[in-house]
């Protein structure tokens, strides 16, 4: 599929690339104690409005678990299980980490990728839903990383580019087969675990990070979640699904955050009359804090009070269609086939991003961002 919105803009990248690595970007977590308030001052810089009250009341939630967060330790499982697919069914490229918020940082990544001769990468960001916080903020990261680099050494390797290092992002694929597979899988595993005669009356209640509303109104962030719970029901033929949000602990400057909250959902879902409920994070790729404490310990607990058999369907992880999804992502970007594969009504999102994609929401100049669409030069790359 190649497409263009009104204004012209190429949307899809059709030319093939030579790729000398993949980078996987995560947004990182601590890894000790010492670890959780510099994290949290990263993951908070810039921020009007978040007191050193708010960043204490979310420290107390890692320093819960000895001030480890599982992130990191499930992104080098997900790297792994990715480096053995690119090995065994290619394209054999070696794979880069950096992290948003904590070690590996992604400008300390870069700098190595370009002192190892990386000179363009293809980079996954491992947020599915496009929003400022899982899209925009990421590409304004990796521009400014690159901008700190120093000038690229002369080359005979073609082409030749003035940068030190060129990074392409993949798409979203919130609405890949391989998401799709991964997230129905998990959910039909939890559903298992209900017993066969109350299995069909179960709601599954799907859950993704809160966000601010004016945020949310700059991005396609709830009509991607709301065609990926309806696609994860067609798979199982089980639509009786509801979307939540959690991860709302974070809020800051008073404004309404999206919801309706996991808690509140399971509340509903009790007036409604259920006695089992399968909570599936679909809009998180693995486990992490905010999955930990949001869904295994407070909602765990609501749920038992509100008498409630609480069941948790896992992330995709390393599940295999997931894993495979990224290898397609890539093939997509390295080939000149312009096969994107995608269910649902939505279509593939895109590989360039318009001018006002995923705006932050809040006042302020718009900083500049890799992977941006740019005008189209033919009729070939605006018409579908």
């Amino acid at each position: 599929m190649h497409a263009g919105n009104a204004d012209g803009l190429k949307l899809y990248d059709d030319e093939p690339h030579d790729y000398d690595a993949v980078l996987v970007v995560s947004f990182g977590g601590p890894e000790g104690h010492d670890d959780v308030m510099p994290f949290l001052d990263n993951v908070f810089r810039g921020l009007r409005g978040v007191t050193d009250e708010t960043k204490q009341k979310i420290a107390e939630r890692y320093y819960r678990f000895g001030g480890v967060s599982p992130i990191n330790a499930h992104t080098r499982a997900f790297i792994d299980a990715l480096r053995q697919d690119l090995d065994s069914r290619g394209p054999s490229l070696p794979i880069y980490w950096g992290n948003r918020n904590w070690h590996p940082l992604l400008p300390d990544t870069l700098e190595r990728m370009s002192r190892d001769g990386v000179r363009r990468a293809i980079a996954y960001v491992t947020s599915t839903f496009s929003s400022y916080s899982g899209c925009r903020k990421y590409r304004e990261d990796l521009y400014e990383a690159v901008q700190r680099l120093p000038a690229a050494p002369a080359t005979d390797r073609p082409p030749a580019i003035d940068r030190p290092l060129v990074i392409d992002r993949l798409r979203n694929g919130y609405n890949h087969p391989g998401f799709i597979e991964a997230v129905a899988d998990r959910v039909r595993e939890a559903l298992e675990r209900v017993v066969p005669e109350r299995r069909a009356a179960t709601p599954v209640v799907f859950t993704a990070h809160s966000l601010p509303e004016s945020m949310a109104r700059h991005a396609p962030y709830e009509a991607q979640l709301q065609d990926a719970c309806r696609l994860v029901g067609d798979a199982l033929e089980h639509q009786r699904w509801q979307l939540a949000y959690q991860s709302n602990n974070a809020r800051y400057g008073g404004e309404p955050w999206l919801g309706p909250d996991i808690v509140q959902a399971l509340a509903d879902q009790k007036a409604e009359g259920a006695g089992d409920v399968v909570v599936a994070p679909i809009g998180f790729v693995c486990d992490h804090m905010e999955v930990v404490l949001d869904l295994d310990v407070d909602a765990a607990a609501a749920a038992r009070e509100l008498g409630i058999d609480m069941i948790r369907a896992g992330t995709v992880g390393t599940h295999p269609a997931f894993v495979g999804m990224v290898r397609d992502l890539i093939v997509e970007r390295i080939t000149a086939s312009g096969t994107r594969r995608a269910l649902g009504t939505l279509g593939p999102a895109h590989d360039f991003c318009p001018p006002d994609c995923c705006l932050s929401g809040r006042p302020g100049p718009v900083k500049p961002t890799i992977g941006e669409a740019r005008e189209a030069s033919s009729e070939h790359e605006r018409t579908p």
